[in-house]
C-alpha cells in the first residue's frame, strides 16, 4: 500500500514539474483511443507565456475588469482511486490549487463553477483553491442548478443557493446564473425560478449586495431566451452566458435542430447592451480535435498558432464578449489559451471568412453533437456515455470509421476504432449495456437522442468485430 502511494505521489510530482502536459501528450500515442486528448501534436503551440499581457474587458454594469480568458471548472483534474470502485475518482486538490495559482499569476481572474459540476464537488474544490488568495483578486461565478423537479421548491432552491456560499467560502458571489434556462422550456422556467419566487428573491439578493451580477446561461428552447430578454427592463440582466463558436455562429441548427445560431443570440444581447459570457468555444473539444486536412489548412494560414487558438480568437474577437470560458484540466491547455489571450490578436474580416469556410468543411463530418458536459451522467446502468460519443467523434475526424471493408485503410481504421474503444471506455461501461431507459436524453442540452446513438455505435462495433461491415 505504501509503495502504491509512493508511486502515485511520484507521478503527481512528475506531472506537476511538466505542467501536466505529459498526461495529454502521452495520450497522442493512441490516436482516437484516448478521451483526454484535446490538443493534437500538430495543433499545439509553443512560445513564451507573458504574465502582464492579458486582455481585459469591462463590465458596464459594475465596472469589473474581467480577463477575456475565463476558467471553467466543470472538468477539474482527478486522481484515480481504483480500490474505491467505479466512478470514485477524487478531485486532485493539489493540482487544482496549482492550476488556479498559475492562472491568477498570468492574469486570469474569472472562475466559473456550479453545484452540479464534478459530481457536486467543484464548488468545494474551488473554494479551497481561491480562498488562499485575496478576495478582490478574482471573480467567482456559480449557478442555481436546480434541474431536478425535486429541487424546484423554494426551500430546496434556497438551500442550494446558500450552500454555494459555504462551499466557496465567500460572503458574496460576483456572478450568479440561472443555470441552463431553455432546458425543459417555459414549464421548467416557471417551476424553477418564477412560480417559487426564486428569481424575485435573487433580484433582492443583488440589491443587498450578496450577488453582484445576475444573469442566466442558455440552452435549448429559444422561447425562454426571448422571454427573459423581453423582461430585461424589469430584471436588468448584468450578463448572459451563451454557446458561441465559429461553427455555431451560423450553423447551430445544422448540427442540432434544437440549437439557435450564436449570431442571433449575440445580436439580441448587444441590442440591449448586455455583456456575453461564452461557453463551448471549442464545441466540446471538437474544434481542437479537427480532421487532419483541416489542421493542415489552419497551420498553413498561421504555422505558429494552435488549432484551438482559432476558436478562442473567434469567440474573443466580438466586442460584446466579457469573457470566454475554457475547461482547462491540463496545464498545457491553460498555457495555450494564455498565449491566445495575452494579448488577444483579433480576427480580421478575412480570418472570419476563412473560419466560415472551415465551419462548412467541419459540417461534412457526421459527428455526434456531444459537448462532454456530462449532464447525462451518471447513467443508472454504469455506461460512460460521454466517453463513448467522444471516442466515436474522434475516430470520425481521424478517418477511422470505415464505411466498407473495401475501404483502402479498412484494416488500420478497424483496429484503431476497436483498440481505442477498449482503451477509452471500460468494457462494462460500453454502449452494448444500454437498455434504452432514456433518462439521459432528458438532461442533454444538445437534445441528443442518446439511446439511439449508443445503439447505432454498438451495432457498428459489432460489425467491425465480426468483419461484416
Amino acid at each position: 500500500m505504501m509503495e502504491k502511494k509512493r508511486k502515485e505521489m511520484n507521478r503527481r510530482s512528475f506531472l506537476k514539474v511538466l505542467g501536466t502536459g505529459a498526461a495529454a501528450s502521452t495520450a497522442t500515442l493512441y490516436g482516437c483511443g484516448d478521451i483526454n486528448q484535446n490538443l493534437t501534436p500538430e495543433g499545439t503551440a509553443t512560445g513564451e507565456i507573458p504574465t502582464d499581457k492579458m486582455t481585459y474587458r469591462t463590465n458596464p454594469s459594475t465596472g469589473d475588469k474581467v480577463s477575456l480568458l475565463g476558467y471553467g471548472c466543470m472538468r477539474l483534474p482527478t486522481i484515480s482511486t481504483p480500490d474505491a470502485g467505479e466512478g470514485a475518482d477524487e478531485i486532485d486538490q493539489e493540482m487544482v490549487n496549482h492550476l488556479t495559482d498559475y492562472a491568477l499569476a498570468h492574469g486570469v481572474n474569472y472562475f466559473d463553477t456550479s453545484p452540479a459540476y464534478c459530481k457536486g464537488r467543484s464548488e468545494h474544490a474551488m473554494g479551497i483553491a481561491l480562498s488562499r488568495h485575496p478576495r478582490d483578486s478574482y471573480f467567482i461565478a456559480t449557478k442555481l442548478s436546480n434541474f431536478s423537479p425535486a429541487t424546484w421548491s423554494r426551500e430546496a432552491s434556497m438551500a442550494m443557493y446558500r450552500n454555494s456560499f459555504k462551499e466557496l467560502q465567500v460572503d458574496y458571489i460576483d456572478y450568479l446564473l440561472l443555470h441552463g434556462i431553455g432546458m425543459g422550456g417555459m414549464e421548467a422556467l416557471k417551476g424553477r425560478y418564477l412560480d417559487n419566487g426564486m428569481l424575485d428573491f435573487l433580484v433582492r439578493e443583488r440589491e443587498a449586495g450578496r450577488i453582484r451580477n445576475l444573469g442566466f446561461s442558455y440552452h435549448g428552447d429559444i422561447e425562454v431566451f426571448d422571454y427573459l430578454l423581453s423582461r430585461h427592463d424589469e430584471f436588468q440582466w448584468n450578463f448572459v452566458q451563451i454557446q458561441l463558436n465559429y461553427v455555431d455562429w451560423k450553423h447551430a441548427k445544422e448540427t442540432n435542430p434544437r440549437n439557435t445560431d450564436a449570431e442571433y443570440l449575440y445580436g439580441e444581447l448587444t441590442k440591449r447592451g448586455i455583456p456575453a459570457i461564452i461557453m463551448e468555444p471549442l464545441l466540446g473539444g471538437r474544434l481542437s480535435n479537427v480532421p487532419t486536412h483541416i489542421i493542415s489548412l489552419l497551420k498553413q494560414r498561421e504555422p505558429e498558432s494552435s488549432v484551438a487558438s482559432w476558436a478562442f480568437r473567434f469567440a474573443g474577437t466580438w466586442p460584446g464578449v466579457l469573457t470566454v470560458l475554457s475547461g482547462m484540466t491540463y496545464m498545457e491547455h491553460l498555457q495555450d489559451n494564455l498565449r491566445t489571450y495575452a494579448p488577444l490578436k483579433p480576427l480580421t474580416d478575412d480570418d472570419k471568412a476563412f473560419l466560415e469556410d472551415t465551419a462548412q468543411l467541419m459540417l461534412k463530418y457526421p459527428t455526434v453533437p456531444c459537448n462532454d458536459c456530462k449532464y447525462c451522467m451518471p447513467c443508472p446502468y454504469g455506461i460512460d456515455i460521454p466517453a463513448i460519443l467522444l471516442h466515436y467523434n474522434r475516430c470520425v475526424n481521424e478517418g477511422n470509421v470505415p464505411e466498407s471493408s473495401q475501404d483502402e485503410n479498412y484494416r488500420k481504421a478497424r483496429r484503431a476504432f476497436l483498440v481505442g474503444y477498449d482503451r477509452s471506455v471500460p468494457r462494462l461501461r460500453q454502449a452494448n449495456h444500454c437498455i434504452g431507459c432514456n433518462q439521459c436524453s432528458l438532461h442533454c442540452p444538445q437534445n441528443i437522442q442518446i439511446p439511439e446513438q449508443l445503439q447505432r455505435i454498438d451495432q457498428f462495433v459489432e460489425q467491425l468485430k465480426q468483419g461484416t461491415i
